[in-house]
C-alpha cells in the first residue's frame, strides 16, 4: 500500500463532501511525508479538512505505537554500546525530517548494552526542555545503572549551546545523586554529531 492508501485506512472515513482518500491526500500535500505528519501536532493535524479530534487521535495513537515497536528489542539482540558511533545509529531513525528538538535518553545495562531508548521531551526549535525528574524516571523505573543522553540540533549544526553544556552538567551532577552513570551526551545534526565525552565534557 502507498502511503497516501495506508492514511486513508488509519483515518478510516471520511465526512460529507470530504472522502477519505482525499483527507489522506491533503495530509501528504500540506506535510509533504509521512514522516512530517508523524511529528506534526495536534493542532497541525486539526487545520486539515475533515481531521477532527477523533481522527487526529487515531493517526496520533497509531504514530506512538510504531514508535514503541522501533524502540523495542529483545534481550537476545541487546548489542554493547561502547561508542559514539553506536548511539548514533540506535537513535538517528528516530530523528527523520525532525523540525523539533528531541530529548532522548539510551538506557544501557552494566555492561553497555542496550535496554531501551526513551523520548524524554519534544522542545522548540532553538529549545529542549529536559527537567531531570523526567531525564532519569525511565532509568530508575528499569533499575538501568546508565545512560548516554541523546538531542538533535535542527539547525544542522552539532555544536554545543551554553545551555547544552549547563544543562549536561546539571544531569551528571544528578545521575550520580542516583547512582547513574551519564556517560555521554551526543547531538545529532543531519549527518553530523558532537560527543561531550570525546571532547572532555563529561
Amino acid at each position: 500500500l502507498s502511503g497516501e492508501e495506508l492514511l486513508a485506512v488509519l483515518i478510516s472515513r471520511g465526512t460529507k463532501g470530504m472522502p477519505v482518500r482525499e483527507i489522506a491526500h491533503e495530509l501528504l500535500v500540506r506535510f509533504g511525508s509521512v514522516a512530517r505528519i508523524a511529528d506534526a501536532s495536534i493542532e497541525e493535524l486539526k487545520l486539515i479538512p475533515g481531521m477532527g479530534m477523533a481522527k487526529v487521535c487515531q493517526l496520533k495513537a497509531a504514530f506512538e505505537l510504531a514508535r514503541r515497536l522501533q524502540e523495542f528489542q529483545a534481550p537476545k539482540e541487546r548489542e554493547e554500546l561502547n561508542s559514539p558511533e553506536a548511539i548514533v545509529r540506535l537513535v538517528k531513525p528516530q530523528l527523520t525530517e525532525r523540525k523539533k528538538e528531541c530529548f532522548f535518553s539510551v538506557l544501557l545495562d552494566i555492561r553497555n548494552r542496550h535496554i531501551r531508548t526513551e523520548r524524554v521531551s519534544v522542545g522548540s526549535l532553538d529549545a529542549t526542555l529536559a527537567h531531570p525528574r523526567e531525564v532519569f524516571d525511565a532509568a530508575v523505573h528499569d533499575h538501568a545503572p546508565a545512560m548516554v543522553l541523546v538531542h538533535n540540533h535542527p539547525s544542522g549544526d552539532p555544536t554545543p549551546s551554553a545551555e547544552d553544556i549547563r544543562l549536561t552538567r546539571r544531569l551528571v551532577e544528578a545521575g550520580k545523586l542516583l547512582g547513574i552513570n551519564v556517560l555521554d551526551h551526543i547531538i545529532i545534526a543531519g549527518d553530523r554529531y558532537y560527543s561531550f565525552r570525546s571532547h572532555a565534557l563529561i
